[in-house]
């Protein structure tokens, strides 16, 4: 049997209703305790205004609220199949012919759509605000003057030239506009991609154009005695914008940006590793939406057969929360390159599909 337009038109906008009253709310609480945990962070910083800080919770909150988003698909879905259920609508639906799989169709789209709004544009616009927020934390909060960082074990980049490739670490790094400035540097150079061919130390190294000008460098080569040079130039492609960006988060830069930059990026000698992850999951978001939907179904069609509110509620907070450990999980995979990117990003919505339908399936034709 087909289900009628006005069918489908009213299922979806009850969804679309309380997606969007639950988005808004968790946007709010958000909103609120991220508020609260910046003014803790700023409470040492006197320089820094209530305005600013509310500001700055602003431009992170579109990120945050991408994080939450299948959250509230999830829950969304569960209150409105949940309130269909409870006034014995569905029952009606499915008592003129017409089954589960029929009736969550246009919940189903919904949710896809919703997905792909979420990528095309909401993503972009939450890129941007995100990279204005860095910027102020590093300015106020962080006391830098760019984005530029250091890990613990100091600042590490890779960089190739011609004859080879070279690794360069460095114990501080300073930048001042466009010039950049390292400390306590050391180099180690290679012929081809792992053949050890010597190896540089140096008080410091200013970046030219196209050069490393090292001052006070030791020289080391294999089966050469150390050779002292006040001045020492190294050749290498590196450039500001190409340091900055080895270091800019993935979630930064838009999806639309995100192909073009990675290839630049290991153009470059840039592993590219989590700005892989983060597209690809990008790409499956709304299919992760889709699977949200179908484990709401789960919880809320035989409601009246199967249990109380405790149990839908329950039910909803447990899988939400194994799905997020479970993500969790498989991106440190993916980031620590044990898993290919692709399974390590597609494996969320992949399972919680699968789970969905084995549970459906036995819920309606088992």
């Amino acid at each position: 049997m087909r289900v009628s337009g006005t069918l489908s038109v009213y299922i979806g906008r009850r969804f679309l209703l309380d997606f969007l009253l639950l988005m808004t709310l968790f946007i709010f609480l958000i909103f609120m305790f991220d508020t609260v945990e910046l003014l803790r962070r700023a409470a040492s910083k006197p320089n820094i205004s209530f305005a600013t800080v509310v500001g700055m919770s602003l431009l992170k909150l579109p990120h945050l609220g991408q994080e939450i988003f299948p959250f509230a698909v999830l829950f969304g879905g569960m209150a409105s199949f949940w309130r269909l259920t409870r006034s014995n609508e569905l029952v009606i639906t499915r008592a003129a012919g017409v089954s589960a799989w029929q009736f969550m169709f246009p919940v189903l789209v919904a949710a896809f759509i919703l997905g792909v709004i979420q990528v095309g544009f909401i993503n972009h616009f939450a890129s941007a605000t995100l990279t204005r927020y860095e910027l102020l934390e590093a300015r106020h909060l962080k006391g830098n003057g760019s984005l530029l960082a250091l890990s613990g074990s100091g600042l590490w980049l890779r960089q190739s030239n011609e004859t080879g490739q070279s690794v360069v670490h460095a114990g501080q790094v300073t930048q001042q506009g466009q010039d950049v400035s390292l400390s306590d540097v050391v180099v180690f150079m290679y012929s081809g991609t792992d053949t050890f061919s010597g190896r540089v130390n140096a008080q410091k190294a200013d970046l030219e154009d196209g050069f490393w000008r090292m001052t006070n460098a030791w020289v080391y080569q294999p089966d050469h005695s150390p050779v002292f040079q006040k001045e020492h130039w190294l050749e290498t492609d590196l450039t500001l914008n190409k340091i900055q960006d080895s270091f800019a988060p993935p979630e930064t830069m838009s999806f639309w940006a995100l192909p073009g930059f990675i290839k630049q990026l290991e153009k470059a000698g840039f592993s590219a590793i989590r700005h892989r992850l983060h597209w690809h999951t990008l790409l499956a978001a709304p299919f992760l939406m889709c699977a949200m939907v179908l484990i709401a179904a789960t919880f809320t069609l035989r409601q009246s057969r199967r249990g109380a509110t405790t149990f839908v509620i329950a039910g909803g907070v447990m899988s939400g929360f194994l799905l997020y450990f479970f993500s969790d999980v498989v991106f440190a995979l993916g980031l620590s390159d044990s898993i290919p990117v692709a399974l390590a990003a597609w494996t969320p919505s992949g399972v919680a599909t699968l789970l969905g339908l084995a549970m459906l399936l036995h819920l309606e034709d088992g």
